[in-house]
């Protein structure tokens, strides 16, 4: 990596590090939550589908802050810390707070686009096989049991996602995007990669793997949603200044 990239972010500001601190504070209330009640705080903090009865509307912000594992949380706070300290040191703590979170609403905005998007028609099917306008507990128990018609969806409708991927992502786009030249190595990969090329090849790889992937565990186009949300505040921006940032 480049010097500035290296020297200039020594320490870790304020926001990165109690973001960081707030994740990893988060997780180990996962593991107590489940040790002590035997139940999933993601099943409480993480996001739903919002036609699901068990969305929340603060779901949409703590979703964020929770994560599956350790795997899951490390490789997020090593981005963030990674890419984030750089970004919090040029624009300050306030800008940089400001877009972490827009990005991970604008990720939950985009994951509820799509998801809205591919569960329209069995949503509609299943509405009008019950006679219904909105699906509450007692139905989403109902088509839960093994060989309803309806099950799959059931499924899609108790599933919440967590992470700060969007966000994290979002980040990795600014940084893309204030130092596009910046030479990065990336495991397993021997030779720099300039940060624009890896930008670009992240968004194109989470593009096709929402494509293909639809309906697996991973968010794909939560991630692609944060790096969107992110370029279209970092250009609002840059209309009313005349540097980048």
């Amino acid at each position: 990596m480049s010097r500035f990239f290296l020297g200039r972010t020594s320490n870790t500001p304020p926001v990165v590090k109690n973001l960081i601190i707030i994740n990893v504070v988060m997780l180990l209330g996962l593991f107590l939550f489940q040790q002590l009640f035997h139940s999933n705080l993601n099943g409480i903090l993480g996001l739903f589908y919002f036609q699901s009865p068990m969305f929340k509307p603060w779901q949409l912000v703590t979703h964020m802050f929770m994560h599956g594992g350790l795997t899951h949380i490390f490789f997020n706070m090593w981005a963030l810390w990674i890419f984030g300290k750089t970004l919090e040191s040029v624009w300050g703590s306030k800008r940089f707070l400001i877009y972490y979170l827009a990005t991970g609403l604008g990720a939950a905005f985009f994951h509820m686009l799509v998801t809205y998007i591919q569960l329209a028609p069995d949503l509609a099917a299943l509405k009008a096989a019950y006679s219904v306008n909105r699906i509450n507990m007692a139905l989403l128990n109902e088509i839960l049991q093994p060989g309803n018609q309806f099950y799959s969806l059931g499924r899609d409708l108790i599933r919440p996602t967590v992470g700060a991927s969007g966000a994290v992502y979002g980040v990795l786009l600014a940084f893309g995007m204030l130092f596009p030249n910046t030479p990065l190595f990336i495991i397993p990969i021997p030779f720099p990669i300039k940060a624009k090329w890896l930008v670009i090849g992240f968004g194109v790889l989470e593009l096709y793997l929402g494509v293909t992937q639809s309906g697996g565990n991973i968010a794909h186009f939560a991630h692609l949603g944060g790096m969107i949300f992110g370029f279209i505040l970092i250009k609002y921006w840059n209309r009313f200044t005349q540097n980048f940032y």
